[in-house]
């Protein structure tokens, strides 16, 4: 089957685009997913305990995963953008992936290694850029291989995936983490940090062995002297889209907004249920809070891709901050860890449905030829509400500190709420897709 510029450039070459080819161009995500979600959710609010203040314990994470956002915005549109225009033999966006693959897994064991905040502060942040230099490429295989009327089941697919990708892993790092102390029993960090990297890796060979791409043609986005495009000439074509696309900005937007609730759950979960909720094995806790919120997504992620397809993907992106709110209403009215789970769900529904549509809408409003740069840019509103979010780290802490014990929580609650409302209402603006 060709895909909508007409080449016969499908995973496998065949004329028809089989169900395993959705696994093979989106499996890297769940490697990918499970390897961040561990480190930043589990891993490392244990691991900065070993060094930090208990009273900043939200500060320092917050500034440290910030850090990684930041870079992941910077990183990812430009090496997606290099790819676009990459000259390789087997491919534009493999010879990426491998690089970003053999840096990653190079840094990785500074985090079990370095025994203090700025030596780990630097070590993510080398692991930020390598991570970013496989993903940017690797978000444009849906639009180079995929069908134009599969690209919504390939989206939903990819959320899937992503989403067991985070949950499995965490299932087993938990474990381990909750055992964690340093000394003796530091040997859990190593095993939580090893089987971290294994599964990257088993992924990575996935993809750079199984996807086909034609060579790169080495097209190149060229400034009026007939140089190399440079970074202000990259600034300057995405003004002259935007101006171009004003749904584009309102996409991006809306993303970025309804992205930041699930990410400031998920960092500052560890320490909500050990402070607010009181459990005593708060990796532990967190999991099974994944757990149910991934419950949810599998719920409605695939049936959603598939139904944004069918219906449009405003719909499904306005349902989901709807549900959302729900679920951050739930939590705030909380006071034990079944009714946590019960909001839990609810956030999860919402996240499903969100990952689908929104991803959905974003293969639809690439410009084409340019797909992995402005997928780039759109994974960067992503990673810009993401970046935000990491922020109410401090926010939290001094709440916490000058206000009232555990304050801090219910100001993190109430940011997550107005998000999920004005995320859902934003998407009402973009007009070119339905």
């Amino acid at each position: 089957m060709e895909n909508r510029k007409g080449n016969n450039n499908n995973v496998t070459g065949s004329p028809r685009f089989a169900p395993v080819d959705y696994i093979k161009i989106t499996i890297l995500g769940f490697g990918l997913t499970a390897l961040w979600a561990s480190l930043n959710n589990i891993v490392l609010p244990k691991r900065l305990l070993d060094f930090v203040d208990e009273s900043m314990k939200n500060s320092y994470l917050g500034y440290l995963t910030f850090a990684g956002s930041v870079l992941a915005m910077l990183v990812q549109p430009l090496v997606g953008a290099a790819s676009d225009r990459s000259r390789f033999s087997w491919g534009r966006r493999r010879p990426y992936i491998l690089a970003g693959t053999i840096l990653l897994l190079l840094f990785l064991p500074g985090i079990g290694l370095w025994e203090s905040y700025a030596a780990v502060f630097v070590c993510y942040c080398l692991m930020q850029i390598a991570s970013n230099t496989a993903q940017g490429p690797y978000q444009g295989f849906i639009p180079d291989l995929v069908p134009e009327g599969k690209r919504g089941l390939a989206s939903g697919v990819k959320g899937l995936l992503e989403i067991i990708g985070g949950a499995s892993l965490l299932l087993l790092t938990s474990n381990f983490i909750d055992r964690y102390s340093p000394g003796e029993e530091g040997y859990w960090l190593w095993l939580t940090l090893g089987a971290l990297g294994v599964v990257f890796l088993i992924t990575a060979l996935i993809t750079l062995i199984t996807v086909r791409e034609r060579p790169g043609t080495g097209r190149q986005i060229v400034a009026s002297s007939g140089s190399r495009v440079t970074l202000v000439d990259l600034l300057k074509g995405l003004r002259t889209y935007i101006k171009q696309h004003r749904d584009f900005i309102w996409f991006l937007v809306s993303r970025g907004i309804l992205g930041m609730p699930g990410v400031i759950l998920q960092t500052f979960a560890y320490y909500y249920l050990q402070d607010v909720i009181g459990v005593e094995k708060p990796a532990g806790a967190a999991t099974n809070l994944v757990i149910v919120v991934t419950a949810g997504i599998i719920t409605v992620v695939y049936f959603t891709g598939r139904l944004s397809d069918r219906i449009g993907r405003k719909p499904i992106m306005l349902f989901s901050g709807l549900i959302g709110a729900v679920g951050i209403v739930l939590l705030y009215l909380s006071d034990s860890y079944t009714q946590v789970l019960i909001g839990g769900a609810f956030i999860g529904l919402a996240s499903g449905a969100f990952l689908s549509a929104s991803w959905a809408m974003a293969t639809d409003i690439a410009a084409e030829g340019e797909e992995a740069k402005y997928l780039g840019l759109t994974n960067l509103a992503m990673t810009a509400g993401s970046a935000l979010a990491r922020l109410i780290g401090p926010v939290i802490d001094f709440f916490n500190n000058t206000v009232a014990a555990n304050s801090g929580y219910s100001v993190m609650l109430l940011v997550c709420l107005l998000c999920f409302v004005l995320g859902s209402l934003l998407v009402l603006k973009v007009r070119g897709v339905r």
